[in-house]
């Protein structure tokens, strides 16, 4: 399916809005979300039981032109089986008018999106951690939500209320009118609208193709600023003109740890659900549950709005800039330290400054992951050997400059933009002074995890609409199926 394509001038934004629905309206919000997870349950379910068909029938010594033929995973096809088998299927004919159609097809595309996840991941076309086979959603841990793409779906003119099909007019806690005013000067027009069940409250997020101002130029365009991001600090910024500056790591989780340790042996003395046995849980156990709850909501909540006016004020003030490429699931697993890296929200941080530098009319840089910020000298370029963690303070053994360290390390990655521009030699440069020329100071695996089928997954030994590409692989992967490498 081409991806969609903003014109010339816009941006695709995301506006959110808490709703405040009546319990008719939450009913109802329940029941489409309850669909979409039925939808992706039955999809699963139907491609699956051909996979798991074709190597039953392998295992009996059944050729190839015999087995079971395959089920296709696009949206368009499981759209069509499905609205075949909805009318007449125990699980869904007597309820499925109940909800809209675009209660449905969420499933089923969420259902196609991780078939073709899965496949690509097995090609090694997808980047990060390996994807697994799709699974079925339980109602019990599954994320409540619904994406419609038609029918009604407008931002009403009093600010406080929203329109959804088959839902209605379902009114929200906040004023809407940043979306309303753009939607009436015919600068922003509404693509879809997704609702979400989190932090216990109801949102609606409308996918919105907005104008962006053409002139729009943060506030000091010439300037460049290197962002070192930390966990004493939450970030280190370093700017072309000398200037440092630190913003403290407001710490929202740890300042409520010791109130959440309290909550949590309160829960942990009354009786919760087991689903082994079948137990509820008691009212009591509900309510401590609900109130531990809210201090986690609290600690995202603030988390999400210091992240989100820390970048805005770096992207709208400097004209370029460079942050790290960290690899913070790495990073995670130093169990001294990976609460606080998670609770920095250093990723978040990185995808936000990226996509708002576009906003803002800046550019932005990526530094190497490594990128030897920490122990190359800002002022002569010689890059230090070793550089442990508990040292702080920088010492360069070449010119004898003393700085701290991260913010030795924001000015590393400040020269980084002009000495990828221009090539003069300092940090970041190919032609800078360093003991180790060719990149020891990097950790290798020595090893690494076959990627080759077991052939216990389901699906045997080839997958459709690809056999005539894999026949020209290398023979020492002729064991995966052919779809899924």
């Amino acid at each position: 399916m081409k991806k969609f394509e903003p014109r010339p001038g816009f941006v695709v934004q995301a506006f959110r809005f808490a709703l405040d629905p009546n319990a008719e309206q939450e009913q109802r919000l329940r029941s489409h979300c309850g669909a979409a997870r039925a939808a992706y349950n039955w999809a699963v379910g139907w491609v699956m039981a051909s996979w798991w068909q074709r190597k039953a029938e392998e295992s009996y010594g059944i050729g190839e032109e015999d087995l079971t033929p395959w089920r296709p995973w696009s949206l368009q096809s499981l759209r069509k089986v499905f609205n075949e088998v909805k009318k007449i299927d125990p699980r869904f004919a007597g309820w499925w008018q109940e909800n809209s159609k675009e209660a449905y097809n969420t499933g089923l595309a969420n259902a196609a999106a991780a078939f073709d996840n899965y496949a690509k991941s097995k090609r090694g076309q997808r980047k990060g951690k390996r994807v697994g086979m799709p699974r079925r959603k339980s109602k019990h841990t599954a994320r409540l939500a619904c994406r419609f793409t038609t029918g009604t779906i407008r931002v009403e003119a009093d600010r406080r209320h929203v329109t959804l099909p088959r839902l209605g007019t379902i009114r929200t806690y906040e004023s809407t009118r940043k979306l309303e005013r753009r939607i009436g000067n015919d600068t922003a027009r509404i693509l879809s609208a997704t609702v979400t069940f989190a932090r216990g409250r109801w949102f609606v997020s409308f996918q919105v193709e907005i104008q962006r101002a053409a002139d729009r130029a943060p506030a000091r365009p010439d300037v460049v600023a290197g962002v070192d991001l930390g966990v004493t600090c939450l970030a280190v910024i370093a700017d072309s003109q000398g200037e440092v500056r630190y913003v403290p790591n407001p710490g929202h989780y740890d300042a409520a740890l010791k109130h959440l340790k309290r909550l949590s042996r309160r829960v942990s003395r009354r009786q919760g659900p087991d689903r082994r046995t079948g137990q509820r849980p008691s009212r009591r156990w509900a309510v401590a549950n609900a109130e531990r709850n809210r201090v986690h909501h609290r600690v995202a909540n603030l988390r999400a709005d210091g992240l989100h006016k820390l970048t805005t004020g770096i992207t709208g003030e400097y004209g370029t800039v460079v942050v790290e490429d960290l690899n913070v699931a790495g990073m995670l697993r130093n169990r001294r330290l990976a609460r606080r890296i998670a609770d920095a929200g250093f990723g978040e941080i990185r995808r936000q400054i990226v996509y708002k530098t576009g906003w803002a009319g800046g550019t932005h840089v990526l530094a190497d992951r490594w990128y030897p910020s920490s122990k190359t000298c800002s002022a002569c370029g010689v890059v230090k050997a070793k550089l442990p963690l508990h040292v702080r303070v920088f010492t360069c053994d070449a010119c004898g400059l003393v700085l701290d360290r991260d913010a030795n390390a924001a000015r590393n990655l400040a020269a980084l933009a002009t000495a990828q521009a221009t090539g003069t030699g300092v940090a970041g440069d190919p032609g800078a002074q360093t003991p180790k020329p060719r990149g020891a100071d990097r950790k290798t695996r020595t090893t690494t995890r076959s990627r080759k089928a077991t052939g216990e997954r389901a699906g045997g030994a080839t997958l459709p609409h690809q056999q005539q590409q894999e026949e020209t692989r290398d023979r020492h992967q002729d064991t995966e199926p052919l779809a899924l490498r």
